[in-house]
């Protein structure tokens, strides 16, 4: 049986692997090496800088296209790397349409690092399609997509936007690390691009920072692949063998995640303390139905807002957690907590934040996989 054929748990383990041809080995060798022998000038055996090809690197990036249901995979030193790369497809005067409360990392590199190029950005809600038609011109290359948003937890839908951009003929690229392959597949939906931060679910213990791209088409491989090379922004061996193996428990550690995210958002929605609290799985949630249509489940990313809450009331919450840990990043197995206004968002200036929803009571939880009693004690105890 062929790869190509596995449902996606199986994917998961076996999808684009096979055991090393050397001595058998069932996981990946770590190939930490810069450079390898050639027996004459350009003849090697399929690598000869590791910059351009690492055996490891190249079982990862087999293993990413295989769970997205793509043909080329790439693997990058961080999420970040990714989306480097992919601007760089664009050149001064092209113009991108993005989620207008995307991960804050993403709007500062594209507004203070590709916007002096000549490259113009616009932010919009995505969860009406129109308001992106509202901004499509000639000179629109690609529109952004994250869905759900960070930390907003807004659903985009990929199908329609995927439409839209195929009647424009734009590049579309979905960053899918919020949901994963395991809840999401944007390229089934009509995607060209898609971009993990590699760093959260995909490797999925907290111990490594790695990004990651999976398209269908091999032209438009064939130009990543060059920018990759090119810029040289890659991962190492070490990591590459980390997130592989952080994907093979990948079904499990996701269906464990929903479970627990649902729990815990179904307790702070009927929490009295509680204003307000985001996430997909609602059926009142905006774009709930969309959610419902393109998603598996609904996730274990979960933003609240204090009833009547401040900065100050925000903050003295997630100070007395205790088995959520107060720090940056998510979708480790560890339950995680953070105050998008003064971490992850705080390069987005605070009136453009404030437009998105992003207030400065919100809270944002990556919901782990311990028992769930004990996630909802600790939560319990920090707000009360």
């Amino acid at each position: 049986m062929g790869t190509k054929e596995l449902k996606f748990n199986s994917r998961t383990i076996h999808g684009g692997q096979s055991p090393d041809e050397a001595y058998g080995a069932v996981m990946p060798p770590i190939y930490q090496t810069s450079t390898y022998a050639q027996s004459t000038p350009g003849g090697h055996k399929g690598y000869e800088y590791s910059r351009s090809a690492n055996p490891t690197r190249t079982a990862l990036e087999n293993s990413l296209a295989s769970i997205e249901n793509g043909n080329y995979g790439l693997a990058f030193g961080s999420g970040l790397a990714a989306i480097d790369a992919v601007i760089k497809l664009l050149g001064p005067g092209d113009e991108v349409i993005s989620t207008s409360d995307l991960y804050g990392g993403s709007y500062r590199i594209f507004k203070r690092i590709f916007e002096k190029y000549g490259i113009v950005f616009h932010f919009v809600g995505m969860q009406d399609t129109a308001e992106i038609a509202k901004h499509i011109s000639a000179r629109t290359k690609l529109i952004w997509v994250e869905t759900p948003t960070n930390p907003m937890m807004n659903i985009v839908d990929i199908k329609l936007v995927s439409q839209l951009a195929k009647k424009h003929k734009i590049l579309l690229a979905v960053d899918n690390t919020f949901a994963t392959p395991y809840l999401q597949l944007p390229l089934d939906l009509g995607a060209d691009i898609v971009m993990h931060s590699a760093t959260k679910y995909l490797g999925g213990h907290s111990d490594v920072v790695l990004g990651a791209l999976v398209v269908k088409d091999k032209e438009l491989a064939d130009q990543l692949y060059f920018i990759q090379n090119a810029s040289g922004a890659v991962c190492g061996p070490m990591d590459s063998f980390l997130v592989l193996r952080g994907i093979k428990t990948l079904h499990v550690r996701m269906q464990r995640h929903c479970e627990n995210g649902r729990a815990v958002a179904e307790y702070l929605a009927n929490h009295p303390k509680i204003e307000k609290v985001f996430w997909p799985g609602f059926p009142d949630h905006p774009n709930h139905k969309v959610a419902k249509g393109q998603m598996k489940d609904f996730g274990g990313m979960i933003s609240f807002v204090p009833k009547g809450g401040n900065y100050q009331d925000a903050i003295k919450i997630v100070e007395k957690l205790q088995l959520f840990t107060l720090a940056e990043s998510l979708g480790g197995v560890e339950s995680l907590a953070g105050h998008p206004a003064s971490m992850t968002h705080a390069s987005i200036p605070k009136e453009e934040r404030e437009k998105s929803g992003v207030v400065d009571a919100l809270i944002r939880l990556s919901v782990g996989i311990e028992d769930k009693e004990d996630l909802i004690e600790d939560l319990r105890q920090a707000i009360e």
